[in-house]
């Protein structure tokens, strides 16, 4: 069964997609950007970004019944990849070993002009 999950401490969707969805013992986070969910304003600079992606991404994890400790797979699309050492970084601030498994792309643009979006995995068994 397929189950939406929401919540205010995190950026509202802006599109047809939920902010995650939980079958069984997994939720699929969506992908964040370093919106303010207060403003639903995109946070300056690169640092800002990353640590509110990572902020919005626990917010989600939480309602979804876990946190980033239950995180199996990460995807990270940087619009330029010579931040990936600073994504590494903050990221190590909010995990713990083992990490989870994780791909970084270095894609054209994102939405709202965000320099940085993560999606996630989560494993809440």
């Amino acid at each position: 069964m397929k189950q939406p999950i929401h919540t205010a401490a995190a950026p509202q969707a802006i599109g047809t997609y939920s902010q995650a969805v939980r079958c069984g013992d997994t939720a699929y986070l969506s992908g964040q950007i370093g919106l303010d969910p207060a403003t639903m304003q995109l946070v300056e600079g690169i640092d800002a970004q990353i640590q509110r992606v990572f902020q919005n991404l626990q917010a989600v994890a939480t309602e979804a019944g876990g946190s980033l400790d239950h995180a199996v797979k990460l995807t990270v699309y940087l619009t330029d990849l010579s931040h990936f050492a600073r994504v590494n970084e903050i990221m190590s601030t909010y995990f713990r070993q083992p990490y989870p498994a994780r791909a970084a792309l270095g894609v054209a643009s994102l939405p709202r002009g965000a320099l940085i979006e993560v999606d996630a995995i989560l494993n809440l068994a």
